[in-house]
């Protein structure tokens, strides 16, 4: 028998489709600067880190970590910026160039479908689609609160001529509409020498090392979890429970992201799990099933399932799936039937 769900949940409300992603075109104090204006953001899991609180949040429920997107026609730029936590990214689709440093002169990496990269905290970064289509980039941020964003000086310099600005807490206002800094506020004091000589640099060794590739992912530490499913590491560090290597990026996350590669009929047996699990479908169909529930997740697609709750995965034609489960030292899966770790 199927181990009954403490937490049971329909997984279709727990399901974000790729096309009925809700996006802010105006999340960012960028946002009107010229090569920027075309960018859509999204808030799919979590509060995130949109400036606009007017931004669409898909699902609120506290995981730990925060799970966004990018989407960019080619040409359009992401201003330069750093964080307070963890910023990783799986590449959907596009071709993207990553530029690091204040103006995103210290060091430069592209990064194709399948590809992620995982970028340092307080470290400016920016990232164009150069690319000939439109591209998508899938985010993850450590922790619940990922706090604001830091911009770089020229960002608030570019704002103020198309009318935007930050209020002190961080939110967004449109000066060019007629907005007003309220009573109780004042204006963010922008960015200057002294905050930028506070924020690390990198080269081109390091910033590849932040890097993991789909063509070499296969040579990351893996094991089975199913029939013709393999999990590899690719964020986080040794998991002794799980008998896995660390991941290509092992430094401490808040959060471990593996991949997940299904061979046409592979499989993964009912089993739970005791910390967040969030699948992101980068290609192909999975189908994942809860007891007698099911959904058919395609790429794009965000599913996130409850501590506790059953869950059993398969893909006819095969699949490649990332996932973030929450931690820095997973426990292993167990399987429903018989409380012992989900192996082949």
């Amino acid at each position: 028998m199927t181990r009954p769900s403490p937490h049971a949940a329909e997984l279709a409300s727990r399901l974000v489709r790729y096309d009925d992603l809700v996006p802010c075109y105006n999340a960012f104090v960028d946002t009107r600067s010229p090569g920027s204006e075309a960018k859509e953001n999204f808030t799919i899991i979590g509060p995130g880190v949109s400036e606009n609180p007017e931004q669409h949040v898909h699902i609120a429920e506290p995981h730990g970590f925060n799970i966004g997107g990018a989407r960019q026609p080619p040409r359009c730029i992401n201003s330069q910026h750093s964080h307070d936590t963890a910023e990783v990214f799986v590449v959907l689709s596009g071709e993207w160039s990553f530029k690091l440093g204040e103006k995103g002169e210290d060091a430069q990496v592209r990064l194709s479908p399948g590809d992620v990269i995982s970028l340092p905290t307080n470290m400016f970064r920016g990232f164009e689609n150069v690319g000939e289509d439109s591209g998508f980039l899938w985010a993850v941020l450590g922790g619940d609160d990922p706090g604001r964003v830091l911009w770089a000086p020229y960002v608030f310099d570019m704002a103020r001529e198309y009318g935007l600005a930050l209020l002190d807490n961080g939110s967004l206002i449109d000066l060019a509409r007629g907005d007003e800094v309220p009573a109780d506020a004042s204006l963010m004091k922008p960015t200057d020498a002294a905050d930028v000589a506070r924020v690390d640099r990198a080269d081109a060794v390091s910033a590849e090392r932040c890097v993991a590739r789909a063509p070499d992912m296969d040579a990351l530490p893996s094991h089975s979890i199913g029939t013709d499913v393999v999990e590899t590491a690719i964020i986080g560090p040794a998991s002794p429970s799980e008998g896995l290597g660390a991941g290509r990026m092992a430094w401490d996350h808040g959060f471990h992201l593996r991949r997940l590669h299904f061979a046409p009929g592979g499989a993964v047996p009912a089993h739970h799990r005791n910390e967040p699990e969030v699948l992101f479908v980068q290609q192909g169909l999975l189908q994942v099933k809860s007891g007698n529930d099911s959904v058919t997740m395609a790429p794009g697609d965000t599913l996130t399932i409850p501590e506790g709750q059953s869950r059993c995965f398969n893909s006819a034609a095969g699949a490649i799936v990332f996932v973030v489960r929450g931690g820095d030292q997973p426990a292993p899966a167990i399987r429903d039937r018989n409380t012992t770790h989900v192996v082949a």
